[in-house]
């Protein structure tokens, strides 16, 4: 046997090891539907270089691990899509066609390349109504997973995962779908990331022609205000009785002269003859 030897099956599981903790070592990302299309959520306190992204038209683009890589994936997804859609037409271009060819290429990488790519890639699609909807999250061997309701990516993705399912529910408006995405990106305990540091956008079917839109500064800050639960107001007492009232107050024992007697539940005077 030669020195050095290592069959493939250890090579393969040690290039997914090797991606697995470069892609854990970021901060996830949630991409659910909403009532109106589909929400993009991630931490980021990086202003240029961004995890969320236009494709096309109906087509929107999350990412997590290595920006460079997936960077390079996005301009290519926005090659195709640009290419596909001069040459035959716009309705041509698919979140699934794109998302075949990322798998195409993150596959062959995987396989022929020394090192594999550190990344997690979500191609979503928005369509005339929710049915139309389609999330496709994409993992670093070109494994493609037909997400249904949300999908979660990158850090403790699995836990991420578990909050979700525990607080989605359909056609959610955008306003809840946000705070299902904040509460399931906050660990139990801990502080939600500040409103600079966020990185929102949706896909929103009843916008024209293109459907993407970050939600950014005063509208991030006014859907978040919403999210908001208002405390409780506060309650008065009710005032007193006033056939009752005296200007001092009785003391715990018999009636001192000129105080009136006390009046019962519905106002009567109790003169100690009715039945207990």
């Amino acid at each position: 046997m030669p020195f050095g030897y290592a069959s493939p099956e250890q090579i393969m599981r040690d290039k997914a090891d090797y991606a697995r903790k470069g892609i854990a070592r970021g901060r996830s990302v949630v991409v659910l539907q909403y009532v109106d299309g589909i929400l993009f959520v991630a931490p980021n306190p990086s202003r240029a270089l961004h995890k969320i992204s236009e494709i096309y038209d109906r087509i929107g683009f999350a990412a997590v691990g290595r920006y460079n890589e997936f960077e390079e994936l996005r301009l290519g997804g926005i090659r195709y899509a640009d290419i596909n859609g001069y040459t035959y037409d716009r309705s041509d271009v698919t979140g699934r066609g794109l998302a075949n060819l990322y798998a195409s290429n993150l596959g062959r990488i995987f396989t022929e390349s020394i090192k594999s790519l550190e990344v997690e890639v979500v191609v979503a699609e928005v369509g005339e109504n929710k049915d139309g909807d389609a999330i496709y999250r994409l993992t670093f061997d070109g494994s493609v997973f037909d997400e249904h309701g949300f999908a979660a990516m990158g850090g403790q993705a699995d836990a991420v995962s578990n909050r979700l399912k525990e607080r989605y529910r359909e056609s959610m408006s955008l306003a809840d779908a946000l705070e299902v995405a904040l509460m399931a990106l906050t660990e139990p305990g801990g502080e939600r990331p500040p409103v600079g540091q966020l990185e929102v956008a949706v896909l929103d079917r009843n916008r024209e022609h293109r459907k993407f839109l970050r939600l950014t500064g005063a509208r991030l800050e006014r859907l978040l205000a919403q999210t908001t639960t208002p405390p409780p107001a506060a309650t008065t007492p009710p005032p007193a009785d006033s056939a009752g009232s005296t200007d001092s107050p009785a003391s715990s024992g018999d009636s001192t002269p000129g105080t009136p007697p006390p009046t019962g539940p519905e106002g009567d005077v109790d003169d100690g003859s009715s039945p207990l």
